[in-house]
């Protein structure tokens, strides 16, 4: 038999110990030299094209009615803004009435036609009140505030405040014979009525008068003169023929 020749000898230990690692790290992972499997597609889900439409509907909705939301705010808050601008002074201006009052009483307590009788210094007076009161008329307009005196108006409860009666016959029933105190406005409000005496007895609005020419008027001229049919028995037998 043939011996061994001493150059095929036995691995040496440290090549099989190197070996070692990779064979088990094959063994625990035996997956990790394979090559990737391809991903399944999953099945894709039915759309449910008439709900989706509907919720497309309602999202719209809800955006115009929140357009027009805002947009009323919008509005509302100039509105708003504006009366505030406008009639924010309503309480001050209020208050200065009684000043306009208490001016107005002053002049009217001199008569325009004695006045050229009535002293310098008294005159010159009179002719400073005066130009008070008109400069705070004038302050007024600016800010909206205005007087009004309804003398010989038909009386409306909404600016006016009857404070008596008149018989006055030679007046409409309702009108505004008389003035007590003015009244004054702010804006398109009433900032103060007018206390006026309302005349009472007078004639009433006559009625709109028939077209000459007309039957109406025919009738309503021959009933004034008391010749209509019914006064003179005219047109009720006739005449009998032969008679």
């Amino acid at each position: 038999m043939t011996e061994p020749n001493a150059g095929d000898a036995a691995p040496a230990p440290e090549a099989a110990r190197a070996s070692q690692p990779a064979d088990a790290a094959k063994t625990a992972n035996p997956s990790a030299g394979a090559a990737p499997a391809e991903a399944t597609p999953e099945a894709t889900p039915a759309v449910d094209v008439a709900a989706l439409q509907q919720e497309v509907a309602e999202h719209k909705d809800r955006l115009l009615r929140t357009l027009a939301e805002m947009e009323n705010l919008r509005r509302r808050t100039e509105r708003e803004v504006a009366d505030a601008r406008t009639y924010g002074i309503s309480g001050f201006a209020r208050d200065l009435l009684g000043v306009a009052d208490n001016l107005r009483r002053a002049l009217d307590a001199v008569a325009a036609e004695k006045r050229d009788a009535l002293p310098a210094p008294v005159l010159a007076f009179v002719e400073g009140v005066e130009l008070t009161e008109r400069e705070l008329l004038k302050v007024f307009e600016r800010n909206g505030v205005r007087r009004f005196d309804p003398k010989g108006e038909k009386f409306d409860p909404n600016v006016h405040q009857a404070m008596f009666e008149v018989p006055d016959p030679s007046q409409p029933t309702g009108t505004v014979v008389q003035v007590v105190q003015a009244g004054f406005m702010i804006g398109e409000r009433v900032l103060r009525p007018a206390m006026v005496g309302v005349s009472k007895g007078g004639p009433k609005t006559a009625p709109a008068s028939a077209p000459a020419g007309s039957p109406a008027a025919a009738d309503a001229a021959a009933t004034s003169a008391g010749n209509g049919p019914a006064a003179n028995g005219a047109g009720t037998t006739g005449d009998k023929p032969g008679a």
